[in-house]
């Protein structure tokens, strides 16, 4: 399955919910999209970097995959100039370049090993090891004062490789057991997955690995999400995926479920069950010393005739709030929210993207929602996206925003199937404190494309703003390479 089809799935289907709240526990929760706008930083100069996958076609090798990093500069935010492509024809990346390899599948960032910068762990989900097909490989990229390279990038190694288990197809990166060294979270096509626990050394090696099984029962994690939800400064895990229904054995309907950290890594046995999302988001929104969780529910009300639990026309976001006693409410937003720019319309997609920083410096986080399904005027799925602020009481729909590539300031030109908005990451790309956007889009017939939208300190702004193409980054354009289409967290 491509990453087109994944992402158009992602469209057609719900999810039911048993549990319903959220317990939170502990004031000072460290969440992963702290007030503070955490970054990854590579190079170690204190201004947040960019890392988006490319499904690019390496040396002839159709879809080999290449990771593209931008460099947030001081001043300036994200530029063509200052950027890194990496691929298996990288000196010193482990492997070799082969068709359909999808180097840089899943990506997840961490200073794994304690040097002050931020490293990047890299799957190559069907790479094949040794005779086994599709096994599934992961590399770690090493941070520096000179951002990420191949130099003494090593493999992650699968004990057991099996046929067609995809190693990698999702990561994610955290303090699970907080000890205060990063893990590493490596899911499969499987419903078990590893941690890799007590840093990572540049020789390859973990202080050890774990398995956590998932709650979805069967099938692989669709998504992973990590953040201290519960303030406990241990890093949580949000597992979005399927669980089968009776009618529906192979996909079924998709579950959002929190497990906590623990001394152990992410505590499958504690899990809790909380609204569905395709993907989630995870910051303390109205500052009340406790995390909340975002999560996109793209899909519409109605799909196929069948009715879709805690969907509605057009998409929306959940946003459970925490509180010390566990009750915290529960807050639904969609386009048909008063308030909120756009009319709920059947295919936006909205939520198929979300993020959260402080755009505007007052201490409260915003969110960001990408709705690439969106139409405008009559260019259908041209795509936007939809910036909510946050304050005291939560999220609010007064001055709320949208943005599309036939705002005002914002580059480019809007045009049928660009998808806008198929990503977002609201992170401080140019050292001032504020949150900024990068967007995702398919522009061109899937080539895609990064826009960034700087923060002026109160607002985002067109001015300063510039959009980062394929052949501007250096990645060729042939079978659609998708620049943009997911943001590493």
């Amino acid at each position: 399955m491509n990453r087109r089809t994944r992402t158009a799935l992602a469209t057609v289907v719900a999810a039911a919910l048993t549990g319903g709240l959220l317990a939170l526990a502990g004031p000072g929760a460290v969440a992963a999209d702290a007030v503070a706008v955490a970054h990854a930083d590579f190079n170690g100069d204190g201004v947040g970097d960019i890392a988006t996958p490319s499904a690019s076609t390496v040396a002839g090798h159709h879809t080999a995959g290449q990771v593209v990093i931008v460099y947030g500069v001081r001043g300036t935010g994200l530029t063509a100039t200052k950027r890194t492509v990496i691929g298996q024809d990288t000196p010193g990346v482990p492997g070799t370049v082969e068709s359909g390899d999808r180097f840089g599948w899943s990506t997840a960032h961490a200073d794994f090993d304690g040097d002050g910068y931020d490293d990047l762990a890299v799957s190559s989900d069907a790479e094949d090891v040794g005779d086994v097909e599709n096994a599934g490989m992961v590399t770690l990229l090493w941070g520096s004062a000179a951002g990420l390279s191949g130099k003494g990038a090593v493999t992650l190694e699968n004990p057991s490789p099996t046929r067609f288990a995809r190693w990698g197809h999702q990561l994610a990166a955290g303090d699970f057991d907080g000890d205060g060294r990063q893990d590493l979270v490596v899911a499969d096509d499987s419903s078990t997955m590893v941690v890799l626990r007590g840093g990572i050394t540049r020789s390859g090696t973990s202080g050890d690995r774990r398995p956590v099984p998932t709650p979805l029962t069967s099938g692989y994690p669709w998504s992973l999400t990590a953040g201290d939800v519960d303030g406990d400064h241990r890093t949580d895990l949000l597992v979005n995926g399927f669980v089968p229904e009776a009618d529906e054995p192979f996909y079924g309907l998709p579950r959002n479920f929190l497990l906590p950290g623990s001394p152990t890594g992410p505590d499958a046995s504690a899990a809790r069950e909380l609204r569905p999302g395709r993907y989630s988001a995870v910051g303390d929104i109205d500052r009340d010393g406790l995390a909340d969780v975002v999560s996109g529910m793209p899909a519409d009300e109605w799909t196929d005739g069948e009715h879709m639990p805690y969907a509605t026309q057009g998409g929306q976001v959940w946003i459970t709030y925490g509180t010390a006693d566990g009750t915290g409410r529960v807050q639904a937003v969609g386009q048909g929210t008063p308030g909120v720019p756009g009319t709920a319309e059947d295919g936006d997609r909205f939520g198929s993207s979300v993020d959260l920083g402080d755009i505007d410096g007052d201490g409260y986080l915003d969110l960001a929602v990408g709705a690439p399904g969106e139409d405008v005027g009559t260019l259908k799925d041209s795509g936007s996206v939809v910036v909510l602020r946050g304050g005291p009481a939560g999220l609010t729909t007064t001055g709320a925003r949208t943005f599309h590539q036939d705002t005002a300031g914002v580059p480019g030109t809007a045009e049928a199937y660009d998808w806008f908005g198929t990503d977002v990451k609201l992170d401080d790309v140019n050292g001032d404190g504020r949150a900024d956007l990068t967007a995702g889009s398919g522009e061109n017939d899937g080539n895609g494309s990064i826009t960034y939208l700087p923060s002026d300190g109160g607002a985002l702004t067109g001015t300063g703003s510039r959009s980062l193409s394929p052949t501007a980054l250096g990645v060729p354009t042939a079978d659609e390479p998708a620049i943009g289409e997911r943001f590493t967290d």
